[in-house]
């Protein structure tokens, strides 16, 4: 019982810390790595409250597709389809950066878990994490840093593009031994959980972009959609049947995104603050995948998870050795570099835990992922307030925009 009541104390102690960080403009940034770091206590300490709720199955797989598509819904708000515009004209330094995110971290994750001996379930979520692609807090860092923000921005959105064809591919040539991989599956998965999310984040300023001709298209986009769903409701022998044929299956998931994009489109129109909701729905939804695959994995992190904090601690480190020195190499200048540090050294954690907990492995795939996500954040946040006190951060910044308008 005294046991109990000290871990009651100290968890309260760090979440009275977290909410005080809030009220200092300065420590804000640390907030969100307060709140995943109270997250992992919470776990620890308490997972029997943490795993099932009354009927409520907290690890259920439908609930956990929900929440990682509501988490990569709200980081789709913040993109723009400029974004994507990017890469025409700074097409080098992309292809730099892709190189950088999709060889560098994978084979990094593979060489630490031959150091480490992890078990393979274990071993196959460090790949995992480290074949995922960059994630909207390298955007952030970028920009605290006085990095080259057009060209991390540019970097997360094709680094997502390509997501479901790297990610497996890495999975399957270097996890394969550890895990039964379906990298078909994993392909649909990343689709589902990731680019149709986003897809349905990006109605909005697709419909404000959009000519006359557009906007009909658009509109036929959501009636579709909204048919296609009210049949599926309502003749579910017919959408058993469909559910066989991938092709159909993902246009009926367009469809559905063109639905839910519209539908958010309308509703941000009569709540107009709703959208600046949206990121904190996403920290939400980490912090939620952070506390139950901490409690369910709560006995191996006992064990092994000050190992897999310096695995965490060695593969960011590298992330950002590397990502730097590659851009130097090719004779970038530091601004670009240091946001190809920033990109290949921060992983989409989300996307990391969404894929385990759709493998039914959280408490093991699903670790690694709760352990980076919120050392990444540190690691970044000191970075970046390192690289802005260096005395040329505003000069780089600038140049940067220069070129990036140029």
């Amino acid at each position: 019982m005294t046991t109990l009541i000290l871990k009651g104390i100290f968890l309260a102690g760090l979440f009275v810390i977290t909410i005080a960080l809030g009220r200092k403009r300065y420590l804000k940034g640390l907030q969100f790595t307060c709140w995943i770091l109270c997250g992992i206590t919470a776990g620890l300490c308490f997972p029997e409250y943490l795993l099932q709720w009354g009927p409520i199955n907290l690890r259920d797989k439908a609930l956990l597709l929900f929440i990682v598509q509501a988490v990569m819904f709200g980081m789709g708000t913040q993109l723009r389809l400029g974004d994507f515009a990017g890469l025409k004209r700074m097409r080098f330094a992309v292809a730099i950066g892709m190189l950088g995110q999709f060889t560098i971290m994978p084979l990094m994750g593979f060489a630490l878990t031959h150091l480490f001996q992890f078990e393979p379930e274990i071993a196959a979520g460090l790949i995992l994490m480290g074949s995922c692609s960059s994630g909207l807090a390298s955007n952030v860092m970028a920009y605290l840093a006085g990095a080259n923000l057009a060209l991390s921005i540019t970097m997360t959105a094709c680094a997502t593009l390509l997501a479901p064809i790297m990610t497996p591919l890495w999975m399957k040539l270097l996890a394969g031994e550890l895990i039964t991989v379906d990298a078909w599956g994993m392909m649909q998965q990343i689709i589902s959980i990731v680019l149709i999310p986003i897809s349905a984040a990006l109605w909005p300023e697709a419909w404000k972009n959009a000519g006359k001709s557009g906007k009909y298209l658009l509109r036929l986009c959501a009636t579709s959609g909204f048919i296609w769903h009210f049949a599926s409701a309502c003749l579910p022998a017919w959408h058993s049947l469909i559910l066989g044929y991938w092709g159909i299956k993902l246009i009926g998931s367009l469809l559905g995104a063109c639905l839910m994009g519209s539908v958010y489109h309308w509703t941000i129109r009569q709540l107009p603050t709703l959208k600046e909701w949206m990121p904190s729905i996403s920290m939400f939804g980490i912090l939620y995948f952070t506390v139950v695959t901490t409690a369910a994995g709560q006995k191996q992190l006992l064990q092994i998870g000050h190992w897999l904090l310096l695995a965490a601690i060695l593969h960011n480190l590298a992330g950002y050795v590397f990502g730097y020195g590659l851009g130097r190499a090719c004779r970038l200048d530091e601004a670009s570099s240091r946001a190809i540090a920033f990109e290949v050294a921060m992983q989409n954690g989300g996307m990391a835990s969404g894929l385990a907990g759709g493998m039914g492995k959280l408490a093991t795939v699903g670790l690694a992922a709760a352990i980076f996500s919120p050392w990444m954040n540190i690691s970044g946040s000191i970075l970046a307030y390192f690289w802005s006190y260096s005395g040329t951060a505003q000069k780089h910044s600038k140049d940067a925009c220069d070129d990036a308008l140029s």
